[in-house]
C-alpha cells in the first residue's frame, strides 16, 4: 500500500535572508507605534523608532535594550521619510519590516473639514506612506524578502462621520496597499494593513472627549457607552493591536498579502 503523503509544503514561501531583520516603526515613541516596536524586539526583530520627538523617541528605545535605535522623522513629508529609509539602510545594513503608522488626524464631518486640513491630512494618511513604500520595496525586492504593515483604521470599513479625513484618506490608503501589494507579490515581499478599533491610547481619548462635546456629555458616559456598543465590551489593549502587526511581520505570514486585518473586538458590521 502506498503511504499517504500530504500535498501540503510546510515551508512559507521564499525563506527570509539569514541574520536579524529590521524593522522601521512610524509614531514608534507611544501607543500602538511604542506597542508595536516591543513586539518585534519580542519577536527578534532590531527595530527602528520614528517620529518627530527627539526625547520621546529616545525614551522609549531605552526601554527596549540594545535592539532598538530610532530616526527623528516627519512621517508626512515625502522627502524626509526617503532620507530616513536611506539612514536605516547605512546603519543597519537592511531594511526588512516597514509599519506605516502615523498619528490620527484631526476630528471634522467631511463638508466642514478646512482645504488645508485635507491637504496636511493626506501627507500625512496617504503621501508619506506611499514615500515610504517607494523608497523601501525595492531593495526588499531585491533581497528576497519584505513586509510592509499599514496601521489604517476601522473607519475603512464602516465610515465614521467624525473622522471623516481618517475615513476617506485611510479608504484611499488601503486601495493603494492593496496595488502596491499586487506589484511585490512575486519578490517574497506582502503588504498588509492592520485595521484597529478603539484602543486604549491618548487619540481614543481625544475622538471621546469630541463626541461628549457634541453631544453635552461627560466623557465618562461617553466612554462607557462605546464599550457597550463593543461586543468585547472594552478597547483593545496596544499589544493586541502590536500582535498583529507582529504575525504580519513574520516570514509565517508569507502568503498572507494584500488584506486589511481588523482588531476590533468584533465591532464592525460589515461582514468582510
Amino acid at each position: 500500500m502506498n503511504s499517504y503523503q500530504s500535498p501540503i509544503d510546510h515551508t512559507f514561501g521564499r525563506p527570509p535572508p539569514a541574520g536579524i531583520r529590521t524593522a522601521l516603526v512610524g509614531g514608534g515613541a507611544g501607543g500602538i507605534g511604542a506597542a508595536t516596536a516591543l513586539a518585534l524586539v519580542r519577536t527578534g526583530h532590531r527595530v527602528v523608532l520614528a517620529g518627530r520627538t527627539a526625547g520621546r523617541l529616545a525614551a522609549t528605545a531605552s526601554t527596549l535594550g540594545d535592539s532598538a535605535d530610532y530616526i527623528v522623522c516627519d512621517l508626512a513629508d515625502p522627502a524626509a521619510v526617503t532620507d530616513a529609509v536611506a539612514e536605516v539602510h547605512n546603519r543597519h545594513g537592511s531594511l526588512d519590516v516597514v509599519v506605516a503608522n502615523a498619528g490620527g488626524p484631526a476630528l471634522g464631518r467631511v463638508l466642514n473639514v478646512p482645504d488645508e486640513q485635507w491637504h496636511r491630512d493626506l501627507d500625512l494618511l496617504l503621501l508619506g506612506p506611499l514615500a515610504l513604500m517607494r523608497a523601501a520595496l525595492p531593495a526588499m525586492a531585491a533581497r528576497g524578502f519584505g513586509r510592509v504593515i499599514v496601521l489604517t483604521s476601522t473607519a475603512v470599513r464602516q465610515p465614521q462621520p467624525q473622522l471623516a479625513t481618517s475615513t476617506v484618506l485611510r479608504s484611499a490608503m488601503t486601495a493603494a496597499a492593496k496595488l502596491v501589494a499586487r506589484e511585490y507579490a512575486t519578490d517574497a515581499v506582502t503588504v498588509n494593513c492592520v485595521a484597529p478599533g478603539a484602543t486604549l491610547t491618548p487619540r481614543r481619548l481625544e475622538v471621546l472627549r469630541g463626541q461628549a462635546a457634541a453631544k453635552g456629555m461627560n466623557l465618562d458616559d461617553t466612554m462607557t457607552g462605546d464599550n457597550a456598543d463593543i461586543p468585547a465590551k472594552r478597547a483593545a489593549n496596544p499589544a493586541e493591536v502590536a500582535a498583529a502587526v507582529a504575525f504580519l511581520a513574520s516570514p509565517e505570514a508569507a502568503y498572507v498579502n494584500g488584506t486589511t486585518l481588523t482588531v476590533d473586538g468584533g465591532r464592525t458590521e460589515y461582514p468582510l
